[in-house]
């Protein structure tokens, strides 16, 4: 019989557990199978609501690194903490040691900080990557416990852009309709900023099979020729940092020809007029010039989108990683609205999550700015209610009134002393953050770090405590795909060593730390003597009117639930803004292109860009921990056009050396015409001088604070032979 390479002579499985992939957003589901508390083979699962019998390489093959002898399997701490000892420069030397231990070192050392300097000099990171339980408690250790809104995740990094821009025009920051929606009724789909074959590789095959099957017009604009251009009827190449500019010039085409749908705006958008002005400014001429793009491609992109209705709209880090991230959102919110595609089946605005839960993280109230279901920490009524809810003995106010740090002021904010503790879970900012020689002088700077990982990450150099958690194949729990759908996480195995589940290490933190302060719980959902992460989720549903029909038992029932679930007999919303957007009507926005920070010149004269590849995801840490993975992809790659090639005289040279204004990354070259001449191309999966962050620049959007990454300048030189 036929067999997967890895589980070759693995035998029969004891038992097979239906969970939720760990990886990307699409959320696909599928089979762990389990003999003797090991994971021999993941197997599709027909009924698998999202993806069938479809799954990715990472998706099938990704698994091993659940029992990669490199997991953390006891607690660790410094040694100068045992010993009542000053700091060393280096932190000094691991000593692994006993949970009881762990954790109450690091409930003084926090307790001690908040005294000395109050609850803002303590910053939280929650993770993406754990369930929705663990994030909801991350963001009420932070609330309740500490009395800070420091609290944030990677989505600052990926689409704090997107929650910003969807929110100010239609009232909600999500996508809009579901995946299945769109590749079965989108006549016309724009993908622009997304490389959605790679990123997303089940759901780029739905839009394949959409094109051939269906005959659907697919727009791709992207500096690269990424592989869904395949398939696309017109590839549009537009300069990285130009969306604005595209999107405004083919809104000024699509009024110019009166194609837009007037009766859909009269009725349900506002702000047309001053929009209308500001596009107006855009002629194809102009554009064209800024954009690079040639003005037949902008007038055929136009007809494309106009003429064949519904059309849905789709981006990623392209569109978000940028300092006018919010503006181009923002733009495709203008779009859609134009052309009457948000509030119907095959249309909406659907930006593709990137982390297997970073829709759930926001959820739960893993942003400085919102209490859980985006309730605004600005708002009085939703303070009180939070306050009431959470409510401690000793304490008439839990919290301020103002929004905290985002991650990308938190780790400056430790390089000068103003946040001298970090509690961070399953995030690796060594490895994911811009400029990450600054971040390295910000970790070093940080008085005490608290880190609950599963492997031993770059940022495990800088902690000072290290608590073992544990894998999606270890706990129970939810995950929310990007399309807002809630999914059941399962347990298939047993613990590695003596490794906890993150909602019980949290909520056996925050006791310790209310004990030492002597404080109690009183409010109705302030205690924290949680049983499963079941009691998580009924909290999660009293505090949380987007959830309030979430249960677990609805969601074993097989029931597909996606937010809002207003009640228990609510069935979910699948398609958000029919009839009517969350804030009332949409708004129209006036937004001009605006130049990327940092431009090529004389000295760095090439334009670097940032992204993922197919077979790694995000920091790479588990999948740099899985066999078959790093067998097809073992180091990063470096994607340099052929002029660029011969210009530097790469010939016969393996390497390049790519050198900002912030640092240089050595890896190896691969020439391709995928990325346009003067542009290059990097990835962040690898650690070390393979790094492409070592050069990326740490500029903020004003708005969302999220960096850069898409577009710096840089100088590319050949490496050796």
């Amino acid at each position: 019989a036929l067999d997967n390479k890895l589980s070759m002579g693995a035998g029969v499985p004891d038992k097979k557990v239906t969970t939720t992939c760990t990886y990307c957003g699409v959320g696909c589901q599928f089979d762990l199978n389990v003999k003797d508390n090991k994971i021999i083979r993941v197997t599709s699962n027909p009924n698998a609501p999202v993806n069938g019998m479809h799954l990715c390489v990472k998706g099938r093959y990704g698994y091993d690194f659940v029992h990669h002898p490199d997991r953390l399997t006891r607690p660790r701490v410094r040694r100068y903490l045992l010993d009542g000892t000053p700091r060393p420069a280096d932190r000094g030397e691991w000593v692994e040691t006993d949970w009881d231990t762990a954790l109450n070192i690091t409930a003084q050392k926090l307790a001690g900080i908040k005294a000395q300097s109050g609850p803002d000099a303590i910053g939280v990171l929650a993770s993406a990557k754990c369930t929705n339980e663990e994030n909801y408690l991350m963001n009420k250790l932070a609330r309740q416990v500490i009395g800070t809104h420091n609290v944030d995740h990677c989505a600052r990094l990926c689409h704090a852009s997107t929650v910003a821009g969807l929110a100010m025009c239609y009232g909600s920051g999500a996508m809009s309709n579901t995946m299945q929606d769109i590749a079965a009724h989108a006549q016309a789909i724009f993908i622009i900023g997304s490389n959605t074959t790679e990123q997303h590789p089940v759901f780029g095959t739905k839009i394949r099979q959409a094109v051939l099957q269906r005959n659907v017009k697919l727009v791709v604009a992207d500096p690269r020729k990424i592989d869904i251009t395949e398939f696309a009827t017109l590839h549009i190449r537009q300069k990285p940092g130009t969306d604005v500019a595209l999107i405004n010039g083919l809104m000024h085409i699509i009024l110019k020809n009166n194609w837009h749908d007037q009766a859909y705006i009269d009725e349900r958008c506002e702000g047309f007029d001053d929009f209308k002005a500001t596009v107006e400014k855009y002629p194809p001429e102009l554009v064209a010039e800024i954009t690079g793009v040639p003005i037949d491609q902008l007038r055929e992109a136009a007809d494309l989108l106009a003429h064949n209705s519904p059309m849905a709209v789709f981006w990623a880090m392209g569109i978000t990683q940028h300092t006018t991230g919010v503006f181009n959102v923002l733009s495709l919110g203008n779009l859609q609205m134009l052309l009457g595609n948000m509030g119907k089946p095959g249309g909406g605005v659907n930006p593709l999550r990137g982390q297997n839960n970073v829709q759930g993280a926001c959820d739960m109230g893993g942003l400085p700015n919102v209490f859980p279901g985006y309730q605004a920490v600005t708002d009085a009524k939703a303070r009180e209610k939070f306050n009431a809810a959470w409510q401690l003995s000793g304490a008439d106010t839990l919290f301020g009134e103002k929004p905290g740090s985002t991650v990308t002021e938190m780790i400056p904010l430790a390089g000068e002393g103003k946040i001298r503790g970090l509690v961070i879970l399953g995030e690796d900012p060594m490895l994911t953050d811009p400029d990450i020689n600054h971040v390295r002088e910000c970790l070093s700077a940080c008085e005490f770090i608290v880190l609950e990982e599963i492997f031993p990450s770059e940022t495990s150099e800088f902690a000072d405590v290290l608590l073992p958690g544990v894998s999606f194949a270890e706990k129970d729990g939810t995950f929310t795909n990007t399309e807002r759908r809630v999914q059941r996480v399962r347990q298939a195995i047993e613990a590695a060593g003596d490794a906890r589940p993150d909602w019980a290490i949290i909520a056996e933190l925050a006791r310790r730390l209310l004990a030492l302060e002597g404080r109690r719980p009183i409010g109705p959902q302030a205690a924290w003597d949680y049983a499963s992460p079941d009691q998580i989720m009924a909290e999660i549903a009293a505090v949380t009117p987007s959830y309030a029909g979430v249960t677990y038992e609805r969601l074993d029932r097989g029931e597909q639930l996606h937010w809002p679930v207003k009640g228990l007999d609510h069935p979910g919303t699948p398609i958000l803004h029919i009839g009517q957007f969350t804030r009332g009507k949409g708004k129209f926005h006036a937004i001009d292109h605006l130049p990327a920070k940092e431009l090529p010149d004389a000295e760095y004269p090439m334009v670097l860009t940032t992204g993922r590849v197919l077979y790694h995801w995000h920091g790479g840490e588990m999948t740099r921990r899985t066999q078959g993975l790093m067998e097809i992809y073992p180091e990063a790659l470096i994607e340099i056009n052929p002029e660029d090639a011969i210009k530097i005289g790469l010939n016969g040279h393996k390497t390049v050396k790519v050198t900002s204004r912030r640092g240089e990354t050595i890896a190896k070259a691969i020439v391709t015409d995928r990325v346009s001449p003067g542009l290059i191309f990097g990835n962040f999966h690898f650690p070390g001088a393979q790094n492409i962050n070592n050069v990326t620049i740490g500029a903020l959007d004003p708005i969302a604070k999220i960096p850069e990454y898409k577009v710096c300048a840089v100088k590319v030189e050949r490496g050796e032979k």
